[in-house]
């Protein structure tokens, strides 16, 4: 696993242009990307649907890159072995959706992935607490989720950013730092100076005529 101080860039396919998804998942390997990620939306858990395992397991083969594959599912436990089966490498679910989350947890570590937690704008950051020593990722949400372009909301998600951060040093953990939403080359300093280090980013990076260019810009 990645050092949790090291800055990972992931495009979110969610950006892409899906007429030629094998062609965009090329442009961000070549680009420099670290990792893919991917939102799942069902339509309940939140108000958009985006695509399911079958997209991403046409994503697959396309790249060598780690995919992160984020489930917005109210049931993400329903559906967990066919994202598993379509070829992530890890999954993320929420805290917020009805599932028992510490047994998911277990099932997506148990299947050999990386194993993620998220949880939105409004959540507070206790809910994520009992889970932290059992994760390898925590994805603050920087926006209330379920549609691209929404402005990063610094006020609500950053006080958070810094309490994962400072629980990891204090409890000597290992994961990640995740932020979704709003991520940019302003932005993204902003997040990383609250400790956050993977950074996903849509329009800012598929959005690009040069995403080399994007993504060196937000490493830093």
């Amino acid at each position: 696993m990645s050092d949790c101080n090291t800055r990972i860039i992931a495009p979110s396919l969610l950006a892409a242009d899906w007429s030629k998804v094998g062609e965009e998942v090329r442009r961000a390997e070549q680009a420099g990307a670290d990792w893919l990620h991917l939102d799942v939306m069902d339509g309940h858990f939140v108000e958009n649907v985006s695509f399911g395992p079958q997209f991403v397991a046409a994503v697959r083969p396309q790249t060598r890159l780690p995919l992160d594959t984020h489930l917005m599912m109210t049931r993400p436990d329903k559906y967990l072995d066919r994202f598993i089966a379509a070829g992530s490498d890890r999954i993320t679910v929420h805290v917020e959706a009805q599932h028992d989350v510490r047994e998911t947890l277990r099932r997506i570590r148990a299947a050999g992935l990386g194993c993620g937690l998220s949880l939105n704008p409004a959540t507070p950051f206790d809910t994520v607490v009992p889970y932290l020593g059992e994760i390898d990722l925590l994805l603050v949400m920087t926006v209330v989720p379920g549609f691209g372009g929404q402005a990063f909301m610094e006020a609500e998600t950053m006080p958070k950013v810094a309490a994962a951060r400072d629980h990891r040093e204090q409890l000597g953990l290992s994961y990640h730092i995740e932020v979704d939403g709003g991520i940019d080359q302003r932005t993204v300093a902003i997040a990383a100076s609250h400790g956050a280090n993977v950074m996903v980013a849509g329009t800012a990076l598929f959005g690009q005529t040069d995403m080399a260019a994007a993504i060196v810009a937000m490493r830093g």
